[in-house]
């Protein structure tokens, strides 16, 4: 059985964490299995948005705890398992973050650890109204500082903290009140209502998604002037698109773009 599942409808690629019996826990090979499709979609232009979600119950419950403990177990090198497998998860968050596609997670269950970093890797989140997220590490003895790196940059310092402390579990409706999710559902309409952002999104111009993802993403952080000296560069190179210049004279007219990307 496939660890990870794709399915494409048009501009839309469906990505599905295939491993329900272990809450699609990002062991190695799911790590490596999801990482070997971001770097096919990164060149896929005809994709726009990629959706990712969890077949079963979960959402993703974070690493793999067995194969943590067995790696540990069965060799003297536990540095050089622990950062292999960190560092391939980090790789995988920051691909995402990379990603050209606008990514979306559509969360049932539960988003703990590791899962919650995914969620809060993905440009936008829509979760049903059971759903829960923790980084809850810190309940076995191991504070979730890679997790925490991806939770500090969606929701406020303090509220990421707290749950990195505390490894509480939140609502959905929390969730969103934090900024971590972007829609709560309920659970009949979760998929449903994931992919009608997916299409409203998919809807508008390629290019221009991409030049905007990339630099929302490279402007957070930087200094003011910094700031919008990356976003004017993008939005130089995007209003000089003809499909941009397509859509400037649909709007005057009163007519749909006739775009071709």
């Amino acid at each position: 059985m496939p660890l990870l599942l794709r399915e494409d409808d048009g501009p839309i690629a469906v990505l599905t964490l295939n491993s329900p019996g272990s809450f699609n826990a990002l062991s190695m090979p799911m790590l490596a299995a999801l990482r070997a499709e971001l770097t096919a979609l990164a060149s896929n232009e005809a994709i726009r948005v990629v959706v990712l979600r969890g077949a079963g119950r979960a959402f993703c419950a974070g690493h793999d705890l067995k194969e943590m403990q067995a790696a540990r177990s069965a060799s003297d090198q536990g540095a050089d398992y622990f950062a292999g497998l960190f560092g391939r998860c980090a790789d995988v968050m920051a691909a995402i973050v990379a990603l050209p596609q606008v990514v979306i997670a559509q969360v049932q269950g539960v988003a703990t650890a590791a899962g919650c970093q995914l969620v809060a890797s993905c440009d936008m989140a829509v979760a049903d109204e059971a759903a829960r997220f923790g980084v809850n590490g810190i309940n076995i003895g191991l504070f979730c500082s890679t997790p925490g790196v991806a939770l500090s940059r969606a929701v406020a310092a303090k509220a990421a903290f707290e749950m990195l402390v505390t490894g509480d579990f939140i609502s959905a409706t929390r969730a969103l009140a934090l900024g971590l999710v972007n829609r709560v559902v309920p659970p009949e309409a979760l998929e449903a209502e994931t992919r009608a952002l997916a299409q409203q999104v998919a809807g508008k111009l390629g290019p221009a998604l991409r030049l905007g993802k990339a630099a929302f993403r490279a402007q957070a952080g930087l200094g003011l002037a910094e700031a919008y000296a990356v976003a004017g560069a993008a939005m130089v190179q995007n209003a000089l698109l003809d499909d941009t210049a397509e859509g400037f004279a649909a709007f005057l007219e009163r007519r749909p773009p006739g775009w071709k990307a």
